[in-house]
């Protein structure tokens, strides 16, 4: 359970990395990041129909983002409760032989 809980994590992190990245190229009114990167909204990598296409992208890493959150939060939290439950350990006393004090 562990490494696949690492695993979550990692790709959780990715995800938000990747997102922040696909927000901050987005073209805004002032052509944004974008722009810094030496080209105009004419040469873009994905053709004419970049704004579509980055907007589907982030749709969809903004969705797995939150469904990821969601989960490793629930996930968190049923270990944490799992590690708070005390188990009663039964206490032994010895027995007393009878008409003997």
């Amino acid at each position: 359970m562990g490494f696949l809980f690492g695993f979550s994590l990692i790709v959780f992190i990715l995800v938000a990395v990747v997102l922040c990245m696909v927000i901050l190229v987005q073209e805004s009114k002032s052509m944004g990041l974008g722009a810094s990167f030496g080209g105009d909204s004419g040469e873009s990598l994905f053709g004419t129909s970049t704004a579509d296409v980055l907007k589907k992208i982030t749709s969809v890493l903004a969705a797995t983002f939150m469904i990821l959150c969601v989960v490793l939060s629930l996930w968190t939290s049923a270990v944490q409760r799992k590690r708070n439950i005390v188990i009663p350990t039964p206490t032994v006393e010895e027995a007393q032989p009878i008409g003997h004090e």
